[in-house]
Formats: C-alpha cells, sequence, structure tokens
C-alpha cells in the first residue's frame, strides 16, 4: 500500500510542478503559488511514504 502511495504523489507532484498551467480542469489551470503548493505538499507525502517504505525494509532486516 505504502509503495502505491509513494509512487502516486511523487507522480503527482512531478506533473503538478512541470506542467501545472497545461492542466485543464474543468476549465481552470494550476499555476502560480497554487502550483507550488500542490507540487511540495504531494512531495511531502511522497517522502513520508517513502521514508515509512525504509523504515519498514530496515525493521524486516532486523528481524531476520
Amino acid at each position: 500500500m505504502l509503495w502505491f502511495l509513494f509512487l502516486f504523489n511523487a507522480a503527482v507532484a512531478v506533473v503538478a510542478g512541470v506542467a501545472g498551467p497545461h492542466i485543464h480542469l474543468h476549465g481552470h489551470t494550476i499555476d502560480g503559488s497554487q502550483q507550488v503548493v500542490t507540487a511540495v505538499g504531494m512531495g511531502v507525502v511522497a517522502a513520508g511514504a517513502g521514508i515509512g517504505l525504509l523504515r519498514s525494509r530496515r525493521a524486516t532486516a532486523v528481524h531476520r
């Protein structure tokens, strides 16, 4: 489950940061501060999931 959370949020963060003004949702685009906040927020969630993945791998390696 954490792999999906990590990959999905990382992909959304990259797409929002790079192609924000070109994404149209109900006639609106993501640009300016909204683009930056979306990219940073999704990146933080992806980083948290990545840290959780690393901790779970380390915990299973210790118990083996």
